[in-house]
């Protein structure tokens, strides 16, 4: 019998609002995340974030799946504060 493989893990940010009140449905997908709903202020606050949190990721070469919850928390207060 051969071993199974197991597959990699695989880890992705999910963004849900429901603060819209205009009728627009907003969905965006991008690298590692899935933000759905929310105002149009509130939807650009979480492109934001989930495109600054990558761009961190990208500069430690780090990968989301890689990262413990406590550094993800890190990481997503450093990027709100700025």
């Amino acid at each position: 019998m051969r071993a199974a493989r197991k597959k990699p893990a695989d880890a992705s940010l999910l963004g849900v609002a429901f603060d819209a009140e205009d009728g627009h449905t907003r969905l965006t997908r991008g690298k590692n995340f899935v933000l759905c709903g929310g105002s149009e202020e509130t939807h650009a606050v979480m492109q934001e974030t989930a495109t600054k949190v990558n761009e961190h990721l990208d500069r430690r070469g780090r990968r989301l799946e890689d990262m413990t919850l406590g550094e993800l928390r890190d990481i997503c207060e450093s990027v709100r504060s700025k």
